[in-house]
C-alpha cells in the first residue's frame, strides 16, 4: 500500500518562503498523480496544487497561483511544494495525497492515499 510522509513545515513570517516535501513508498511512484491540500482550523480541507504522474502537467488553486510551485522527482519518489510570499491565509496543515492513474484531480474525494500532514504557521 502507498505510504506518504510529509516534511518541511514550520513557523515562518509573512513574506517568507517554505519548501514542503513528500516521500512516497509502497507502489510505483511514476504511476501516481500527486496533490497537495491544506486545512486551516475550523475549515474544510482544500486543494492547493497537483501534478501528473509524469510531471508534465501541473494545476493550482487560484489563491496560490504565481506563488506556489509543485514539482516531483520520479527518481527519488518525492514531490515538492515550493511556497513563496507566504501570508496568514496560507497557514494550516498541509497534506500530500496520491491518486493512481493519469487523471490529475483537484478534489479531496479523488485521492485515495494521504499523508499525516505537516503544519505551516505564518506570523504577521
Amino acid at each position: 500500500q502507498v505510504q506518504l510522509v510529509e516534511s518541511g513545515g514550520g513557523l515562518v513570517q509573512a513574506g517568507d518562503s517554505l519548501r514542503l516535501s513528500c516521500a512516497f513508498s509502497g507502489r510505483t511512484f511514476g504511476r501516481y498523480a500527486m496533490g497537495w491540500f491544506r486545512q486551516a482550523p475550523g475549515k474544510e480541507r482544500e486543494f492547493v496544487a497537483s501534478i501528473s504522474a509524469s510531471g508534465g502537467n501541473t494545476y493550482y488553486a487560484d489563491s496560490v497561483k504565481g506563488r506556489f510551485t509543485i514539482s516531483r522527482d520520479n527518481t527519488r519518489n518525492l514531490v515538492f511544494l515550493q511556497m513563496n510570499s507566504l501570508n496568514a491565509e496560507d497557514a494550516g496543515v498541509y497534506y500530500c495525497a496520491a491518486r493512481s492513474g493519469p487523471y490529475v484531480g483537484n478534489a479531496v474525494w479523488e485521492y485515495r492515499d494521504w499523508g499525516q500532514g505537516t503544519q505551516v504557521t505564518v506570523s504577521s
